[in-house]
């Protein structure tokens, strides 16, 4: 008897052996995954493409007269004075006599010259009379200042209105001595040959100054040669004066606000710039893209914020990449955008719980490409699918990548 109860129990734990084995073998084994969890903290949305520097105010300066170009002397990179450097020289050759509409319009454009230096003029005293201003307030402000009566941040403003009014009235002489040399050249269109006169005369040597002081950017004409009146010759600038073009799509600049701030990157340097936007173009413009899709932009001008020591190496033209801030917050319940999915119109994610992913879906704000606001669905310390495959359902055992590593 006790020999038969022994092999029966015998039996039943191999059946029960067999039975387990073939429900471990054949039962769905856990996904691996990559799992994270939904946190709070920071977060910013911003837009970004490629930009270049330029010089803020380039002058091109042209040809007064018709005549024989002589060899430029300047090279690109030398400092320039106004109105003490010779840019260029010319022996002019005779004039061609003006006939009834050529005299007209030679007249016409010295009276627009005239108009522009008035004018030129005109915004030059108003700018010298804002400066004066500006100095005074700076002084009443120190003073107070000294003696408590505003605030440091007060006095720092009106310093920097200072500055801006300082800058505006050097802008404005410029454009000033702009103006007196398209007067200039405006007249000297009128000069008629003189019969008998030889052809070019080294005594007629016109020679060119710098309008304003800077450098020379770029040397349009170099060789000699006979150029006509107005050719452009070579441009200047001040290479400290920088600023930042960055065309943006019209969809993305519409989302820009002046005085947003802005990471460069990619300049050449070890450290990112920061700039502020200082002006959206109110027009755009046609840029046919690298896959040949007409694209309407619009430039975005940016002021460096940052002393001009940490940029001085870049120059005119160089090319670098900009992020424009957008929108900020700095309490946001976010997840890595690799965890959503689309799920009839809406988005969701898998929650790990249980053991078990459980299709959730939640209300998503501002999306960076990298993380997503969360406005509704989940809280901070859930654990989530991190980019889930086709092997992900409601309902599937998972289990994190690592632990199942450690495992085996």
């Amino acid at each position: 008897m006790g020999h038969k109860l022994f092999k029966r129990i015998t039996g039943l734990l191999i059946v029960l052996g067999l039975l387990a084995f073939f429900i471990y073998a054949f039962s769905p084994k856990p996904v691996p995954v990559d799992m994270t969890e939904v946190s709070r903290g920071p977060m910013q949305v911003a837009v970004s493409d490629e930009g270049y520097t330029r010089v803020h105010d380039v002058f091109v300066v042209s040809a007064p007269v018709t005549g024989y170009l002589l060899r430029i002397q300047r090279e690109v990179g030398d400092a320039v004075e106004t109105g003490a450097t010779p840019l260029v020289e010319l022996l002019p050759t005779h004039p061609q006599f003006l006939d009834e509409r050529g005299r007209s319009q030679a007249q016409a454009a010295i009276r627009s010259a005239e108009a522009a230096l008035k004018l030129s003029s005109a915004e030059r005293r108003d700018a010298e009379a804002r400066l004066n201003f500006a100095r005074a307030d700076a002084r009443r402000a120190r003073k107070l200042g000294t003696k408590g009566h505003i605030s440091q941040v007060e006095v720092e403003r009106i310093e920097l209105a200072l500055d801006s009014a300082e800058a505006a009235r050097d802008t404005a002489r410029a454009a000033e001595g702009v103006s007196q040399s398209e007067l200039e050249n405006a007249r000297a269109a009128l000069i008629e040959p003189q019969p008998g006169a030889p052809l070019m005369r080294k005594e007629k040597l016109v020679q060119v100054t710098a309008p304003v002081s800077g450098r020379v950017l770029r040397l349009l004409q170099e060789s000699e040669r006979v150029v006509p009146v107005g050719t452009p010759l070579l441009e200047i600038g001040n290479p400290a004066e920088l600023e930042i073009v960055i065309d943006l799509l019209s969809r993305d600049a519409v989302r820009v606000q002046p005085s947003a701030p802005v990471k460069i990157t990619n300049w050449g340097g070890d450290a990112p710039l920061h700039g502020r936007v200082r002006l959206i173009e109110p027009f755009g413009f046609t840029k046919i893209s690298a896959l040949g899709i007409e694209e309407q932009r619009v430039n975005v001008i940016v002021d460096f914020v940052d002393p001009k020591d940490t940029w001085s190496r870049l120059g005119h033209g160089y090319r670098v990449d900009a992020a424009i801030e957008t929108w900020r917050a700095d309490d946001v319940v976010q997840v890595p955008t690799g965890a959503l999915f689309r799920h009839q119109k809406s988005w969701a994610l898998f929650r790990v719980m249980g053991g078990r992913a459980v299709r959730t879906e939640i209300e998503v704000g501002h999306n960076n490409g990298q993380m997503a606001e969360v406005l509704s669905g989940v809280t901070p310390g859930e654990v989530v699918v991190l980019h889930p495959s086709e092997r992900i359902a409601d309902g599937v055992k998972v289990v994190r990548r690592t632990q199942l590593g450690s495992a085996l």
